[in-house]
């Protein structure tokens, strides 16, 4: 598939996707990416702000079977991942799939769920496969999770351990739509509580693209600007723990990706700052003292970018 195509194809799910989403253009790209990326979204925004829908509408746009798990403080790993069950008439185990095994998963309100719980996605996020009793299986390709959750300081929630949230390829903080787009969603909801929106690609189709984004270009100049902003994180005194390699990897997919919808075979600077916030956000822990001050982690990537510079 040439880049041009790409491109057309990217502007034609931000199009179909406008008929139902309000606003958001910039959260539905990213959310784009991270599919053409093969990674994982964490939404984050207070209830009611289309998060669900959004996932749900791009399922659609992309062609992928869609399925969702409700989380809650009594849900088990076994609830997602599947169970055996003992059939009396073969007088065998017979092994249900769970809500896994599809290619769009979405974790609805996932810090509502205990720890335990939400480990279980870990293998599945990373491997692509789950292991159940010692036997491991694949999941659907391609597999995508969308992951929403409530802001923690809300009653009833769970903070998301630091492995599960590495899984991550960004964390996206969705907020309320302004007094103008609230009233362009009144006026869809007018006229159709659920707005049809038409398939824009196949399942085919997304693996292709998934497959030339690595023929993007990336120079080793812009390899070293990745590689300096993820160190920073590691070495201001307001971060109590930076950013992993895996921080660095996704920059450089995500960079990739950005330069293919923009229709370009080789990554920019200006795309590695685009996702930067987003892919850094949810991996770095700030200091106590950080903390105590209500520094905000945007304030301080905000001024690891200016820091940070491409040596030519």
């Amino acid at each position: 598939m040439e880049l041009e195509e790409i491109k057309k194809l990217s502007q034609a799910i931000l199009q179909e996707a406008s008929k139902r989403i309000v606003g958001n253009k910039d959260i539905i790209t990213k959310m784009v990416m991270a599919v053409y990326a093969q990674g994982h979204v964490l939404l984050e925004g207070v209830p009611g702000i289309a998060k669900t829908l959004m996932a749900s509408t791009l399922s659609e746009l992309l062609g992928l079977e869609f399925k969702r798990v409700q989380f809650t403080p009594d849900l088990l790993p076994s609830d997602i991942l599947g169970v055996n069950v003992y059939n009396q008439k073969t007088s065998d185990f017979e092994f249900i799939k769970g809500p896994v095994f599809t290619n769009f998963l979405l974790c609805d309100e996932i810090n509502r769920a205990p720890p335990k719980t939400q480990s279980a996605l870990l293998e599945a996020m990373q491997e692509k496969q789950v292991s159940i009793e010692g036997v491991s299986m694949p999941l659907p390709q391609p597999f995508f999770v969308v992951a929403t959750q409530n802001p923690i300081e809300q009653a009833g929630t769970y903070r998301l351990p630091e492995a599960q949230m590495d899984r991550f390829i960004m964390r996206l903080l969705v907020t309320v739509p302004s007094k103008l787009d609230e009233v362009r969603m009144l006026k869809i909801k007018d006229k159709a509580v659920n707005v049809k929106v038409n398939q824009v690609l196949t399942k085919a189709q997304l693996m292709e693209i998934q497959a030339k984004i690595h023929e993007i270009t990336i120079s080793e100049q812009v390899m070293n600007y990745i590689v300096d902003i993820v160190n920073l994180t590691r070495e201001v005194e307001t971060i109590e723990l930076g950013a992993s390699p895996r921080a660095s990897i996704a920059l450089m997919v995500l960079g990739k990706t950005r330069a293919a919808i923009m229709g370009r075979d080789y990554v920019q600077p200006d795309d590695i700052k685009y996702v930067a916030f987003d892919v850094l956000n949810h991996r770095v822990i700030l200091s106590h003292e950080a903390e105590l001050q209500r520094i905000q982690p945007k304030d301080i990537i905000k001024g690891i970018l200016e820091e940070a510079k491409v040596v030519v």
